[in-house]
């Protein structure tokens, strides 16, 4: 039986980027559906964060850089100043979803945003990096200029924060277990294996029945 897993996240938001790898470790092999969820963290018109301020360089100095290097992830603060909004990428991301290209999209946008420095609230690099996943470039530059999927990610967006309830990212919820923040490999498993056996069908035994032993 299949395994959903839904993961809320932002693409400037470290801490998903991050959470990224012992997902990929914990579902491998196994039955798993994974559906990314988008959630921003400072929708417009709120500003948005400034590599120059303090606050963000000791939150990186001091959680994201010394996080990474323990997992083994090249990570770098953006220097794009101020960080982008991200409803242009979400509402890219629609597009990508319904191409079926959801997740490679969501790789690309994290990986060019906190491995190379790219503004991903551009147009012109937000398309560039959907042709790298081989989506059509002018379709989604067209999708993103006339704002086609506005809609459907305003609707995502009500699910996150009024629905589901989501404050903070990166969130996972398997089954019916939410959990906030990066969480071990082996954490994600047990809670896959465990919903694993919720699903399985439960047999009560009554009456006389018959066993692989050949006792009848």
């Amino acid at each position: 039986m299949t395994v959903k897993v839904k993961v809320y996240s932002d693409y400037v938001c470290p801490f998903c980027f991050l959470a990224e790898k012992p997902l990929e470790e914990a579902i491998k092999g196994k039955d798993v559906e994974v559906e990314w969820m988008p959630f921003e963290l400072r929708p417009a018109p709120n500003a948005t964060l400034r590599p120059e301020d303090d606050y963000l360089q000791t939150t990186w100095s001091q959680s994201v850089y010394p996080m990474a290097e323990q997992m083994g992830i090249e990570i770098v603060l953006p220097d794009v100043s101020p960080q982008p909004h991200t409803h242009l990428a979400f509402e890219g991301f629609q597009y990508a979803k319904e191409k079926g290209k959801g997740t490679a999209y969501n790789e690309r946008m994290l990986k060019a945003f906190f491995q190379e420095s790219q503004d991903i609230g551009d147009v012109d690099v937000l398309t560039k990096l959907a042709g790298e996943v081989g989506l059509d470039e002018k379709e989604y530059r067209d999708a993103l200029e006339s704002r086609k999927y506005k809609e459907a990610h305003q609707q995502a967006l009500v699910h996150s924060y009024e629905e589901a309830g989501i404050t903070a990212v990166p969130t996972f919820v398997i089954g019916d277990t939410k959990i906030a923040g990066i969480h071990t490999k082996e954490t994600i498993e047990q809670l896959i294996d465990e919903e694993l056996q919720k699903q399985k069908p439960k047999v009560l035994f009554e009456g006389m029945a018959c066993g692989p032993d050949g006792f009848c």
